[in-house]
């Protein structure tokens, strides 16, 4: 069973306030030119993407220099649903999911809040809690929300921890409500978060799934 856990590229889609705007339109048609070719203009942030350390670091590795392996792993999903807007989320809500090599998934159910403004009012890792990732030797964290740090942050303190280890951040999840169901019945979970390739980045779109086995 695959769960789709991207949201779509669109124009006009919500963005981190002051990112690019996403504008989605045709550049070429069938009816003038005799092919359909679409125009993209967004942000390397757009939409459900992932952060490379190079993010928040110039001296940080880049998108292309981080191995495969980062995307792509056996996955566990921490509960963090149910917490008032803009609370951190403590390190015990993500302990018992973290393991080296594993692909760390946060569900704060605020994935049903995109497209409104509550949406910028999400839960986010408490720096212990980043911190306490790191420990652990997980170097893949990814969540329902528009970041792992407060929107808006007079700093990234989650970002600075994770990027710092040189991991990979995947952000604008949805769909992990099946996830969820799925560990508690013991089954496991596959996910693929790969990015497209581009040289240099910060970070870029994912077409994100998840595989329940």
């Amino acid at each position: 069973m695959f769960v789709d856990l991207s949201v779509p590229l669109v124009t006009g889609m919500p963005v981190y306030p002051g990112d690019p705007e996403v504008e989605i339109v045709p550049a070429l048609t069938t009816a003038a030119e005799g092919v359909n070719v679409l125009a993209l203009h967004l942000g390397s942030q757009s939409g459900t993407h992932v952060d490379a350390p190079y993010h928040v670091d110039d001296a940080l590795p880049a998108l292309d220099d981080l191995p495969l392996e980062r995307f792509v792993g056996p996955a566990a999903v921490a509960d963090a649903r149910g917490l008032p807007p803009r609370s951190p989320i403590p390190p015990e809500t993500l302990a018992p999911h973290l393991s080296p090599g594993v692909i760390l998934l946060v569900a704060t159910g605020w994935a049903g809040r995109w497209g409104t403004a509550e949406y910028l009012e999400h839960p986010f890792l408490s720096p212990e809690a980043a911190g306490l990732v790191v420990a652990s030797g997980v170097r893949t964290v990814g969540i329902d929300a528009l970041s792992v740090d407060p929107t808006p942050a007079e700093d990234l303190p989650a970002h600075r921890a994770l990027c710092g280890a040189h991991a990979v951040i995947a952000e604008n999840l949805r769909n992990l409500d099946p996830l969820l169901e799925a560990q508690a019945a013991g089954r496991a979970i596959e996910v693929s978060l790969l990015p497209i390739l581009l040289p240099r980045a910060d970070g870029a779109p994912v077409r994100a799934v998840a595989r329940i086995v």
